[in-house]
């Protein structure tokens, strides 16, 4: 049982009994609605849910089975096991787990709709609200989430829990900033915390981008374009 997982195992088989009722009652044309893949990466998400409903499923530390911009600036092979474990990862199949805990290959994002479950960070909002508050205790939790991950996840009602800073990623004009260099500086910053401590944040220059904390927020501004 991974990190999390005693408190989460109803949830998570409520999800998976629902990704084994759509394998057997609909066609890739709805599956394709599902995972928002086409092509290759479709034939390998149904084959992933296929495995995961035959108990088939091979699993791999989270570290090593994420690889996108993020996880490649982070560095999680280069982090202690102690420093990975106080990585939280959000899942729509797995509800959260620590970055050391075994997850299997799936495709299933946070902001998709399951019939009877309904939209997914919804379904999972009660149950990761209360995990997490219980794992980190009156820790500091650095919310680094993009939106639909962070709708499933809500602290500010949890007395228990201690200070909550979250980040905003901007472009230069202060609008909400997305794509490559945005995760690239995601996962900095992720490493910086983990190895330095938050106030080491505010050293981050990457590409022109700069990082300030203030009033209990990390902003990320990217460079104005020339």
């Amino acid at each position: 049982m991974d990190t999390l997982g005693q408190g989460l195992r109803t949830p998570r088989q409520e999800v998976l009994n629902e990704i084994g009722a759509f394998l057997l009652n609909r066609d890739d044309a709805e599956l394709k609605k599902l995972v928002k893949v086409r092509g290759p990466l479709l034939v390998r998400a149904r084959a992933s849910f296929e495995a995961l409903a035959h108990d088939e499923a091979l699993f791999l530390p989270a570290w090593q089975r994420y690889n996108g911009v993020v996880w490649k600036h982070l560095e999680p092979a280069t982090l202690s096991t102690r420093q990975r474990q106080s990585i939280l990862v959000p899942s729509g199949l797995f509800g959260v787990t620590t970055a050391n805990d075994d997850v299997a290959d799936y495709r299933l994002k946070m902001d998709v709709v399951l019939r009877r479950l309904g939209l997914l960070n919804r379904f999972w909002r009660p149950w990761l609200s209360s995990e997490i508050s219980s794992f980190v205790g009156d820790g500091i939790v650095v919310d680094l989430l993009p939106k639909e991950h962070a709708a499933a996840i809500d602290l500010t009602q949890k007395k228990d829990v201690g200070e909550v800073v979250h980040a905003r990623f901007l472009d230069s004009s202060g609008e909400r900033a997305v794509g490559h260099d945005a995760k690239a500086v995601k996962g900095i910053i992720a490493r910086l915390v983990l190895s330095e401590g938050l106030s080491s944040i505010a050293s981050v220059r990457w590409r022109g981008w700069r990082v300030r904390v203030r009033k209990g927020e990390i902003e990320a501004r990217a460079p104005r374009r020339t």
